[in-house]
């Protein structure tokens, strides 16, 4: 979205470097995305939001196209949004074929703040909830569970799943805070839970201990897509929060539990922030390592 612009193609970069730095990259099966289909975006989002995105894509070379103050188009946007989104649901498919237990999208664009009706906050299409949808309405599944630890609350993931008995989500955000969202009550299908700016991993693990784990517990999900946005790291200044590695590797054997349980461990993880660039590549490398348990 610029040389500027904090969400860029250096952020893939640096994951991939790390993976290689912990001598895991060897380890795990590496698969390239598909593109995503017009119907698996439909189930998200409304043809007027898929069109801004697809038909104001610029021509290789032009300027950017401003979708609002930090969000913009370039040659290859709908292209690259088509990927993460297939990404996701690629993902989702491949874990309910039984062909892999788990998996973690390193995907760009983000999804989390894509509104069904709008783009919005570095994303273009929310990935999560279109592999959400995916697993509930193409393959049957009866309850999923969305976990978002991105330092930002996931405000085009609530709207997506309001009311929607089939989904529990359970997230942290840093409040007050982008996107503004107000700190809503706790519902049977949301345990969105805010914190103040500077929250450090103890008050992060005890809110999951106290509030997101009863809540998964009861709601017993048959599959998890985690939000996994890494921007609450204390080195990240995006972010104004002090998580640490441990944190993500703790909170990821946390789900993996839950997961293990009751959704014969299915889980899909997908990348959304994270813009400190050794911070977010030793941060996946926790999430990863904690998912296939090396």
């Amino acid at each position: 979205m610029g040389d500027w612009h904090p969400e860029s193609p250096a952020r893939l970069q640096a994951i991939a470097d790390q993976l290689i730095r912990a001598q895991i990259h060897d380890l795990l099966e590496h698969r390239e995305a598909p593109l995503a289909q017009l119907a698996d975006l439909e189930r998200n989002h409304s043809k007027t939001a898929i069109a801004i995105v697809r038909d104001n894509v610029p021509a290789d070379g032009a300027e950017n196209y401003p979708i609002d103050g930090d969000t913009s188009l370039n040659a290859y946007s709908w292209q690259a949004a088509q990927r993460a989104a297939g990404a996701a649901v690629a993902a989702t498919d491949a874990v309910l074929d039984g062909e892999i237990h788990n998996a973690f999208c390193a995907v760009r664009p983000p999804g989390h703040h894509a509104r069904p009706g709008e783009s919005m906050g570095f994303c273009l299409f929310n990935n999560i909830a279109i592999a959400a949808k995916h697993a509930l309405d193409a393959r049957g599944l009866e309850r999923v569970a969305i976990v978002d630890f991105d330092v930002h609350h996931g405000n085009g993931t609530e709207e997506a799943f309001d009311g929607d008995a089939r989904v529990l989500m359970v997230s942290f955000f840093q409040h007050p805070f982008y996107p503004y969202s107000p700190a809503l009550p706790i519902t049977p299908n949301r345990v969105n839970v805010p914190v103040p700016a500077h929250s450090r991993g103890d008050v992060v693990r005890q809110l999951v201990l106290d509030q997101w784990l009863p809540a998964l517990h009861a709601f017993k999900p048959q599959m998890i897509f985690i939000s996994a946005g890494f921007d609450a790291h204390r080195e990240d200044d995006v972010g104004g929060m002090g998580l640490v590695e441990a944190d993500y590797a703790w909170m990821t054997q946390q789900i993996m539990e839950v997961a293990r349980l009751y959704a014969q461990g299915r889980i899909v993880s997908c990348l959304e922030g994270g813009y400190n660039l050794s911070a977010l590549g030793r941060s996946v490398v926790a999430h990863v390592k904690a998912l296939a348990e090396i």
